[in-house]
């Protein structure tokens, strides 16, 4: 079982960037601006031969009851409930404060193993702050630097103490392929996007059966890109929650360009994107600019109309109109699901998590090669290329390359003369023939060598 380790200490002191300094990456996002951090995010972290799984937490503040700031701070006691030992950071530049004095006795409360780390300890500044530290009656303070990875060395000897004994090489598996059936059962990754307040959180929340995320209906909420797991009938869920996504001239703040930043990752991250949509404002501009930006990064697609509960209309013609609507807005992913869902209701949730699972099959699909040129033979004689400059454009075969988006190569004679308006027409025929709705279909034009072009050069 792994050995769990929860990041704590007042805002601004270090612990998301001593996070990425623990797993490797920059996942946490980091900034000059307190309390950057709400959500509690885990990583797996490895520490010289140390590995482990650490959590990153919302900086300890006090704040009333039901609010953001007390949600957040719940937010890092199921941290602390669910760790094995803890990180309590303090800022060694600053020294000791009464809000560090406070959460050194909520730690102490806590009854498990504390590691005081005095971070941003670089150069002779921290020196001070850091002797203060020993008047928490924490232990030796650990001088440290998250962000030089300074003191690396003497926080791996204080945590080797607390880890339990490696398990002998002989004792662990060989790691093996993973079999076809092994890799249809992985957990498929999904990326939930969509313009702030969308109730993205929420819907997370529900399928966890836990209030995991924070959510307000103060739009931003949500930050960085938190990845949770979820086990649907059976079926292995990984689903990113992602900050809103704002038009770019709206956004000006350094937070929000990273925030957005990170929610652009997790959708190239993704296999399957959930377009959130709020159903009394469907359809907008940003929601278009979303979808098409899903497109272009070859992902699957979903979208769900949230705060369906509050509609007023929801028969069978309501629907139907969501489904023209998605068609004539969205043509470059015709036939995309849409399913009219509410995140807090718990409405839709079934039919949303089937049409995942549709979605990422269809990502996957490789067309049989004979089927491919029975239809490549009949869509040319049913609409022939046209003739440009008075030449026909001679398309000679295709053959796809790979899936995840499906990908074909079309082979023709004048690659650059062939008509866009063509394109749309293989890729709309592709669609329909071998049911591909939603999903981008990706054509590439390559043109085939000519046998006796080095012929010609000797003629002339």
């Amino acid at each position: 079982m792994s050995f769990t380790i929860a990041i704590i200490g007042r805002p601004n002191v270090g612990k998301s960037t001593l996070f990425n300094r623990l797993v490797g990456q920059k996942l946490a996002l980091v900034d000059d601006l307190p309390g950057v951090t709400r959500d509690r995010r885990e990583g797996d972290a490895k520490l010289g031969d140390l590995q482990f799984t650490v959590i990153d937490t919302a900086g300890l503040d006090e704040g009333a009851r039901g609010s953001l700031t007390a949600r957040m701070q719940e937010q890092t006691e199921t941290a602390i409930a669910q760790a094995d030992a803890l990180f309590f950071v303090i800022d060694a530049r600053v020294g000791l404060t009464p809000t560090d004095r406070a959460f050194a006795d909520f730690a102490r409360r806590a009854n498990k193993p504390v590691l005081l780390v005095a971070n941003k300890s670089e150069g002779k500044h921290g020196d001070a702050g850091a002797m203060e530290a020993f008047a928490l009656g924490l232990g030796d303070p650990i001088q440290i630097s998250a962000e030089h990875g300074e003191g690396m060395g003497e926080l791996y000897d204080a945590l080797s103490g607390l880890m339990p004994e490696p398990i002998e090489e002989d004792e662990v598996e060989d790691d093996e392929p993973l079999s076809e059936e092994e890799a249809a059962t992985r957990p498929i990754r999904v990326a939930i996007v969509g313009r702030p307040n969308a109730g993205k959180s929420t819907l997370i929340n529900h399928l966890l059966g836990e209030e995991r995320l924070l959510t307000s209906p103060e739009a931003g909420t949500t930050r960085d890109s938190i990845a949770v797991e979820i086990n649907w009938n059976g079926r292995e869920f990984r689903v990113f929650d992602t900050a809103g996504l704002r038009r770019r001239s709206r956004i000006e703040e350094k937070l929000e360009k990273l925030s957005v930043a990170d929610a652009l990752r997790a959708v190239r991250f993704a296999e399957v994107v959930v377009l959130m949509m709020d159903a009394q404002n469907r359809f907008e501009e940003q929601d278009l600019r979303i979808a098409d930006l899903i497109e272009r990064e070859g992902r699957a697609v979903v979208l769900a109309v949230n705060k369906w509960d509050l509609m007023e209309t929801k028969g069978g013609g309501a629907i139907s109109g969501l489904r023209r609507d998605a068609d004539h807005w969205l043509p470059q992913v015709k036939g995309v699901p849409i399913v009219a869902v509410s995140g807090l209701m718990g409405e839709g949730i079934d039919r949303l998590m089937q049409a995942i699972q549709d979605a990422y099959a269809i990502w996957n699909r490789r067309v049989p090669t004979s089927a491919l040129n029975r239809w490549f033979e009949q869509a040319i004689q049913a609409n022939p290329p046209p003739a440009v400059s008075g030449r026909r454009l001679k398309l000679n075969y295709i053959t796809q390359t790979k899936a995840r988006p499906p990908s074909f190569v079309l082979f023709c004679s004048r690659a650059d003369a062939i008509p866009q308006s063509y394109l749309r027409y293989l890729t709309n025929s592709l669609r329909e023939t071998f049911e591909l709705p939603g999903t981008p279909v990706r054509i590439t034009l390559r043109e085939k060598a000519n046998p006796f072009a080095h012929k010609r050069k000797r003629l002339s």
